[in-house]
């Protein structure tokens, strides 16, 4: 193999690697809405999206979010490694009930968990739900459509 054709498979494999794994790649979105209120949510539906969330973005828009479904209910937790924009999640029953919402603060470790059995949690900018007056008992209606795995 000649030199420069070597250095052009190892720059592609590169850039093809670095593309693949950057953590601030946006996924698929879906529309949800929570009394009357509206929003789009990537959906984080496997083991990888999950691990990574909102890791690494620097913002976020008003109305959008990341949705984390997971596998089976159980007591989730969350915290805030490496991702840099403070966020709220609200901790959702498989039937669309916000269980709680906490606030969680950049780059911290500190656990956020569901104070009951949860099917998913929902990211949003801190405060958005406190500002809309969102809370426990209050149901996220779309979560229907939303693809439960990959």
């Amino acid at each position: 193999m000649n030199l420069r054709l070597f250095w052009a498979l190892l720059t592609a494999a590169l850039a093809l690697q670095l593309a693949s794994s950057s953590p601030a790649d946006p996924l698929l979105t879906y529309s949800l809405r929570i009394k009357g209120h509206a929003l789009r949510a990537e959906v984080a539906n496997d083991e990888e999206s999950r691990r990574t969330g909102l890791m690494y973005r620097e913002h976020m828009g008003e109305n959008s979010g990341m949705l984390f479904i997971y596998e089976a209910e159980g007591r989730h937790a969350m915290w805030m490694k490496n991702t840099l924009i403070p966020l709220s999640v609200a901790f959702i029953d498989r039937r669309g009930r916000i269980i709680n919402i906490e606030d969680m603060e950049p780059q911290t470790e500190d656990a956020h968990g569901a104070r009951s059995p949860a099917a998913y949690a929902l990211e949003m900018n801190q405060g958005w739900f406190k500002k809309r007056g969102l809370k426990a008992g209050d149901k996220v209606e779309g979560l229907e459509k939303v693809p439960k795995g990959p």
